[in-house]
């Protein structure tokens, strides 16, 4: 049996309008869904442990109200605290996206350590929407930035502005832009349309719609 560690925001506010943050729901239930179907066990670790805050439920996609009824949605809200984790127990980790990413996990040296770790062991690294905020500023051991010519995707610029997420009131700064500054090479495609950058163990998705496609590329290379 494969295991999987999902690591979730436990920020709820972003931003100088203290905007509403969070893991975006769909985020979670798509890929959950995907990973427990092919008999993979998932875990759930946040920054402080407890129940993380969460954005975009819809009552009205099945996917959604499934999860929201699980036995995952209720162990989800008695995540781990990441500092409590060892990441030497699972394949692969995925950091599902959503605002308060973008404030807790840019710099956190432990989520950087554990990024390192898990790369550097040739584990399956997945990350979808605002969740490649958390692949910036890592360092490998031969001191190369983790990002520097590797193949990403992330929510784009124009996805932000389509969304009226603001830089400063609503976001610290446009992910896709920062991506490149550290080395990456920035694949996209439409706005809100599914896509998936793949570069050895690491799998990005751009949006919400990309969600499921990452877990199922990340059970491709797992597998593999």
């Amino acid at each position: 049996m494969k295991h999987i560690l999902f690591i979730v925001t436990s920020t709820d506010k972003t931003g100088t309008g203290k905007h509403p943050a969070g893991y975006e729901f769909s985020e979670i239930a798509d890929p959950y869904y995907e990973f427990i179907n092919k008999n993979y066990t998932v875990d759930f670790a946040s920054i402080i442990g407890g129940t993380p805050p969460f954005v975009g439920y819809d009552s009205s996609q099945k996917v959604n109200k499934a999860f929201m009824e699980s036995n995952g949605f209720k162990r989800l809200n008695f995540s781990h605290k990441l500092s409590h984790i060892d990441i030497t127990a699972y394949d692969a980790i995925f950091f599902p996206g959503g605002l308060g990413l973008m404030t807790d996990m840019v710099d956190n040296p432990l989520v950087k350590k554990i990024i390192k770790q898990a790369y550097e062991n040739g584990k399956v690294i997945g990350a979808v929407c605002h969740g490649p905020a958390a692949l910036l500023n890592v360092k490998l051991t031969d001191g190369r930035n983790l990002l520097k010519g590797k193949k990403i995707n992330s929510f784009t610029k124009a996805e932000e502005e389509e969304d009226k997420h603001t830089l400063g009131d609503v976001i610290p700064f446009m992910l896709d832009e920062e991506l490149i500054k550290q080395g990456a090479i920035f694949l996209h495609t439409k706005p809100f349309e599914s896509y998936v950058a793949i570069d050895g163990n690491i799998v990005t998705g751009q949006n919400p719609a990309s969600a499921s496609n990452v877990a199922l590329k990340m059970i491709d290379l797992i597998t593999a």
